[in-house]
């Protein structure tokens, strides 16, 4: 996995050999860049960021003036002696010029107190953040709307490997510059840069000041925003990333909107599929995603989906993998209706579902159950070192602050009796839970040792 603070660089611009990129069959860019470029802006961010207190301390301890070692038990200093001003280059690209909205990366305006946007022409505008999606790095800012330019949106879905791009950011401060290159590869996920990914990978290379860039087609259509490089310490090896444009659009609808994103959940887990699972799952092809897990009363899990069910299709738009899938229900508003194509057990099979919101989802079981939720747990049924032949239910995992947690109970932890009722299994652990309102009072076996634990 890629990891953003020592291999990647969040920064942006192609860079290349621009003749050898050019097609063949045309000497210059220039027509295209014409009216491409004042649509490209730079974007100057000033903000604060906190640091951990340790650190702040041994930077005063380590240059103050007396030079005396510090005392280990001094007191921490103020909360605002943490804070440390900063100040990011990054770019942009505007795509509504009548409402002067201007799209760029999320990790570009972070922490941002004062954007400034700055237009091809020299002209200086103060900016105002619509809104910001971290998981998918994208942003949207908002400036005056006067004698802007914006760039035509092309179709990141029609993109193929090989086709020529350019792209248009401003490194190191230098403003409107150029770059060409070819699609390296679509389709790119779980690299560990974002929480979702869909990457455009491009042989351009990547430099600060660049994100938010724009990626555009021999047509010069926006299709994609710059925005990370394979650098292993720090040097260029001509793999960059790009956001396409059809996934930075669905989040910026969003966020000029509703100024967030607001994602559901249909409560599956997914795996790729491999040519043996395949095969045992009577597929002829390794395209799409098998469900390896349904959440209990989940909408998949209402809607009748089961393990072992191998997505397609969602929306009627086909997915290759498990991280289209991801990114495909990502992209979607909370409360919005999904179509899936199935397979199963060799037959198609169409379902149709509405997604929750995580956190309620959370909150309506825990009201369901609200003794033991948050609890992983599995039949015990074994012969002990010390209490011979034991049986129960034994807690496999637990979610911190459950009323389980907080009632004392732990991880290993075998329940053997609830309300002074043996309990031998899962099937009699439910019902047990199911007839009590107020409390559980639960005999546990932890260590060779027991305990009774009240749940209220």
């Amino acid at each position: 996995m890629l990891k953003r603070t020592t291999i990647l660089s969040l920064l942006c611009l192609l860079c290349f050999n621009a003749q050898a990129a050019l097609p063949p069959q045309t000497n210059s860019l220039a027509p295209i860049l014409k009216t491409v470029l004042p649509a490209v802006v730079n974007i100057h961010v000033m903000g604060s960021a906190t640091l951990p207190i340790d650190t702040v301390n041994n930077e005063e301890d380590n240059n103050g003036a007396s030079g005396n070692a510090p005392e280990k038990n001094a007191p921490p200093l103020p909360p605002e002696a943490a804070r440390r001003k900063f100040e990011n280059l990054g770019s942009g690209v505007i795509v509504d010029a009548k409402h002067g909205f201007v799209l760029t990366n999320a990790h570009v305006v972070s922490r941002a107190k004062s954007i400034t946007v700055t237009l091809s022409d020299g002209h200086r505008y103060k900016a105002k953040l619509i809104g910001s999606d971290p998981d998918s790095d994208v942003a949207v800012i908002q400036i005056e709307p006067v004698n802007l330019t914006e760039i035509p949106l092309g179709n990141s879905d029609t993109l193929k490997v090989g086709d020529f791009v350019a792209a248009i950011g401003n490194p190191y401060g230098l403003d409107q510059t150029v770059t060409s290159g070819i699609i390296s590869a679509l389709q790119r996920n779980n690299l560990g840069i974002e929480g979702y990914e869909n990457f455009i990978q491009t042989d351009a290379a990547i430099n600060p000041g660049n994100s938010g860039g724009a990626l555009i087609d021999m047509q010069g259509q926006l299709i994609g925003i710059n925005t990370a490089i394979l650098a292993p310490e720090g040097a260029n090896i001509g793999i960059g990333f790009a956001i396409p444009i059809n996934m930075a659009r669905s989040v910026m609808e969003q966020l000029v909107q509703y100024g967030s994103v607001k994602r559901g959940t249909m409560g599956v887990l997914v795996q790729n599929l491999n040519p043996d699972l395949a095969n045992a799952l009577l597929l002829n092809s390794t395209q799409g995603a098998v469900i390896s897990q349904v959440i209990t009363r989940s909408p998949a899990d209402e809607a009748g989906i089961k393990p072992g069910d191998v997505i397609i299709a969602i929306n009627g738009k086909k997915v290759a993998d498990s991280g289209e899938v991801r990114n495909t229900v990502g992209l979607l508003r909370l409360g919005a209706r999904v179509n899936l194509q199935l397979i199963r057990r060799g037959k198609p099979l169409s379902v149709a579902l509405v997604t929750i919101d995580p956190n309620k989802y959370i909150e309506k079981m825990a009201a369901q159950d609200p003794f033991l939720f948050g609890t992983e747990l599995r039949n015990f049924d074994e012969v002990t070192p010390t209490l011979g032949h034991l049986k129960g239910v034994q807690i496999l995992d637990m979610t911190e602050d459950s009323a389980a947690w907080r009632a004392g109970l732990r991880r290993g932890d075998v329940i053997t009796s609830i309300n002074n009722t043996p309990i031998n299994g899962m099937s009699e652990l439910k019902k047990a839970v199911a007839s009590s309102n107020k409390q559980l009072l639960l005999n546990v076996v932890r260590q060779g040792g027991a305990l009774f634990v009240v749940i209220k």
